[in-house]
């Protein structure tokens, strides 16, 4: 006898704030910064929705959206070169990255 799963998996169920707050908290390999690393992380995370509250708490908390990889490389430099990231591009161009 099979079992059968009762519900189907769901995929991208929006977040909450706090559920997205928490990507302010991460902390970074020695030599990254701290800033890079949060964004980054987010990024790589989070659907485009999500990802735009997450730059605007950002943003309110002070923090640099800006800042760069050990590369000297801008969050929005590595994403400008994705093919289907336009959405963050924008987003982050927008909050002065």
């Amino acid at each position: 006898m099979s079992e059968r799963k009762d519900k189907q998996k769901v995929i991208g169920e929006p977040m909450t704030d706090d559920q997205i707050r928490v990507f302010l908290d991460s902390m970074p390999e020695s030599g990254v910064d701290a800033d890079f690393h949060a964004l980054q992380r987010a990024y790589r995370s989070l659907r485009e929705e999500d990802f735009e509250r997450f730059v605007r708490f950002f943003s309110e908390a002070g923090r640099n959206v800006a800042a760069r990889d050990p590369q000297g490389h801008s969050l929005a430099d590595i994403v400008a070169t994705h093919a289907q990231s336009a959405t963050y591009l924008d987003i982050l161009q927008r909050h002065g990255g």
